[in-house]
């Protein structure tokens, strides 16, 4: 469900939608989502001073909360 929403979110602002390759490692109490995307399209997952990987990380976070787990969002190149 989690990796449904990170590449959801991915693809809404990547313009090669196809690119977008998101992988889950899962630990005891802590999930990781590794997203990678074209890096013609990185700039725009990362946004302007981070804002936009700050908030995709923000409704991971939330969403994590809400199942009962610590969720972490790193952008890869």
């Amino acid at each position: 469900m989690m990796k449904d929403l990170v590449g959801m979110m991915a693809k809404a602002l990547v313009d090669k939608p196809e690119d977008v390759l998101v992988n889950e490692i899962d630990g005891e109490k802590t999930t990781v989502y590794e997203l990678r995307v074209s890096s013609s399209d990185l700039g725009k997952v990362i946004g302007k001073q981070g804002k936009t990987a700050r908030a995709m990380r923000t409704i991971l976070s939330a969403a994590g909360t809400k199942v009962g787990k610590r969720c972490v969002l790193e952008i890869l190149e």
